[in-house]
């Protein structure tokens, strides 16, 4: 006897060719009304390609939690099925298409970061001047990897990520949650800073503080005694074995 509660029923999954015509015709629906609509477009099979992107996807594949859900959100991401995402404080918003004609809605909520993780973060950046200035212009240095992508980095955990989908899927995590996750990826890959504002930090604040801070430490030092300073009263025949 067939049940309504079958956990083991399957879904047979829409063809990459469906998915690919229904993402089609629902960005041309959205700009034929005049909607601004944001799609990821993966090139390529590796969906990611800078540290940003590359970071954000390997932070989310550490997790068991997401292990399951995953894969199918890559091939998800790779079909063209986000067809618009968004990222604004703390929340993502993307429509993900799936086999029905018109896109599911995605919300992804990540939490803010407390004052003091923030404040020690900025701390630990203050110490790596030069590495701001690579910050300052888009690349990222390899001398901060441990302290974004780290465990107690600026990269959230599971228990930092809420979300939600419109499909029936009841599961966790939904294909179509996982491919908006990849697309952010994607997303940061073409745009770094909006890692930044995802995270709740205003980025030219978050590096003025930083410099601040290291000017400060910098002058206090300037008035300690260095150990390297040759003390007035030393021969220095005798200190360098002249005669």
């Amino acid at each position: 006897m067939k049940k309504y509660w079958d956990e083991s029923q399957q879904f047979e999954q829409p063809s990459g060719e469906l998915l690919k015509k229904n993402a089609g015709a629902s960005i041309e629906k959205q700009r034929k009304k005049g909607k601004e609509v944001h799609p990821i477009i993966v090139k390529g099979r590796k969906i990611t390609k800078t540290w940003w992107g590359n970071a954000w996807c390997e932070n989310l594949e550490r997790y068991a939690d997401y292990e399951s859900r995953l894969e199918r959100g890559k091939r998800y991401v790779r079909t063209g099925t986000v067809v618009d995402l968004q990222i604004k404080k703390g929340k993502i918003e993307a429509k993900v298409q799936g086999r029905r004609k018109t896109p599911y809605k995605v919300e992804i909520r990540i939490s803010p970061l407390n004052q003091e993780h923030c404040q020690n973060i900025i701390e630990q950046c203050s110490e790596k001047i030069e590495s701001m200035e690579e910050l300052l212009a888009g690349n990222f240095p390899v001398a901060m990897k441990e302290l974004f992508a780290g465990e107690n980095g600026l990269f959230p955990k599971p228990s930092e990520i809420s979300f939600g989908c419109s499909c029936p899927d009841w599961a966790l995590m939904c294909k179509h949650v996982a491919a908006a996750l990849y697309g952010v990826g994607v997303r940061l890959d073409e745009n770094p800073s909006l890692f930044f504002e995802l995270r709740g930090i205003n980025m030219g604040k978050f590096i003025d503080v930083a410099l601040e801070n290291r000017v400060e430490t910098m002058l206090a030092n300037a008035k300690k005694p260095s150990s390297r300073i040759i003390d007035d009263n030393v021969n220095i025949n005798q200190l360098f074995g002249v005669l």
